[in-house]
């Protein structure tokens, strides 16, 4: 690459992403959780919605398998493989020896996201693709919904990795830091139960969760049946954990090894 475009902002996200490319390709188990996990993980959800009535909350199998899919692409393959990317770097000395060259902060740390974030993304698109044909699903009535939560779906959980990375000691800790944003939105953000099928008291606290707008999003972006008041709502409540989880890693992320 040449230094023109090393003097670059992008240029230098560019090759810090690939370098880290790199690092994710050697890793098996990492390579397995992010790649191969979210496409399996939507058959144990068809299972389980076998004694659901979906019928009478104007669903089908589709449509909540398709949302499903990509919710763990982005548990799985953004949200639990940064914390070990962030740890992992962090405590073999990486960040701290890259915070003395001309990279910035956000640069380091969003060249550092960029395999998993453009794995997610594309993995998001092949399981629409996927659950659309298999499925029987419906092209999508308001595209621009479905991506937007997905874009904001992805700028969450890498900034919530992030801050999960800043109190994990450990590449080997990280699996189990992360647990309870993972469970707590694997049961109550509609990737494995619809908030259409909870009781109405329990869906209104389910709202409040980081990926449930964009699970909301999502669906509502195949379905066409939110109304603008919905929409907006779930929008501005993903943009306020964006806000939030980017306030808390400049606020708390730690770039020292934590020993």
């Amino acid at each position: 690459m040449s230094g023109t475009t090393l003097n670059t902002p992008a240029g230098r996200i560019s090759a810090l992403g690939r370098a880290e490319l790199t690092l994710f390709l050697r890793s098996r188990g990492m390579v397995f959780s992010a790649m191969f996990l979210p496409l399996m993980l939507p058959f144990s959800v068809r299972a389980a919605l076998q004694d659901v009535d979906l019928e009478k909350s104007g669903l089908t199998v589709g449509l909540v398998l398709l949302p499903a899919a990509i919710g763990f692409s982005l548990l799985f393959a953004v949200y639990t493989a940064l914390i070990g990317v962030f740890v992992g770097r962090r405590e073999e000395l990486v960040l701290k020896r890259l915070r003395t060259g001309e990279l910035r902060d956000v640069e380091i740390l969003a060249g550092a996201a960029l395999p998993a974030v453009v794995t997610s993304f594309l993995q998001s698109l092949l399981l629409a693709a996927g659950c659309t044909v298999l499925l029987d699903v419906a092209a999508p009535k308001a595209v621009a919904l479905a991506v937007l939560g997905l874009l904001l779906g992805l700028v969450i959980c890498a900034s919530l990795a992030a801050v999960t990375a800043s109190f994990t000691r450990t590449v080997e800790s990280a699996q189990v830091t992360g647990l309870p944003l993972m469970l707590v939105s694997m049961l109550g953000s509609g990737i494995t139960v619809p908030l259409e099928v909870l009781p109405d008291r329990m869906a209104s606290v389910c709202e409040l969760l980081p990926l449930t707008p964009v699970i909301t999003l999502v669906r509502g972006g195949w379905t066409g049946d939110l109304s603008a008041y919905e929409a907006l709502g779930a929008a501005l409540t993903a943009l306020a954990w964006a806000a939030l989880g980017v306030f808390a890693v400049r606020r708390w992320f730690r770039w020292e090894p934590r020993r």
